[in-house]
């Protein structure tokens, strides 16, 4: 795959889907959709009573109704390009849910282990090893361009901004185009 051949939006989703399609049967479920919230819980060893678990649960429940009901799936299953597609049109349109900015929020929420209202270096290199598999090296390059402002931290609205930016940047090279490893 090429993001010549396809663009990156494209690219980025299909990537997505090949993350959670745990099975390959090459379609998405929903049990296979909420696991990457179950893996998040549990990277960050968080109670199922800790309100950032319910936001998170809750999130992801209602991005995979946006996504199906987008989709036009006759079945709880998505194929890549429904997936894709589903995806395109569940993040524009905000009239039920912003999905990237309900997505951003209680992601930094999780990843800010300390509480500061920022993301360091270390809390953003264990979400990005813990949950996507990306490789320190990898991440503390990502970290760098996610950090607009270079003062060593993601502040809230530079993680909105990434999140923004994987869903509708076609720069293969934006800093949210990399949110999950390089396209």
């Amino acid at each position: 795959m090429t993001i010549a051949a396809q663009d990156a939006i494209t690219a980025k989703l299909e990537r997505q889907f090949e993350m959670l399609d745990a099975d390959k049967d090459g379609r998405v479920n929903a049990a296979e959709f909420a696991k990457i919230a179950d893996r998040i819980i549990t990277a960050y060893k968080l109670d199922g009573n800790d309100r950032r678990a319910h936001a998170l649960r809750s999130m992801n429940q209602m991005y995979w109704m946006e996504l199906v009901r987008h989709a036009g799936a006759e079945s709880d299953a998505l194929t890549k390009d429904q997936f894709v597609m589903g995806n395109r049109l569940a993040t524009i349109d905000t009239s039920r849910l912003n999905v990237t900015e309900g997505l951003a929020h209680v992601t930094f929420d999780i990843m800010d282990t300390d509480g500061d209202n920022e993301i360091s270096r270390d809390e953003f290199v264990r979400f990005q090893r813990d949950v996507w598999q990306v490789g320190a090296p990898e991440a503390m390059e990502v970290f760098g361009q996610v950090d607009i402002d270079g003062d060593g931290a993601i502040s809230r609205m530079e993680f909105v901004r990434t999140v923004r930016e994987y869903f509708f940047s076609m720069d293969p090279n934006a800093p949210g185009s990399m949110l999950f490893g390089r396209v």
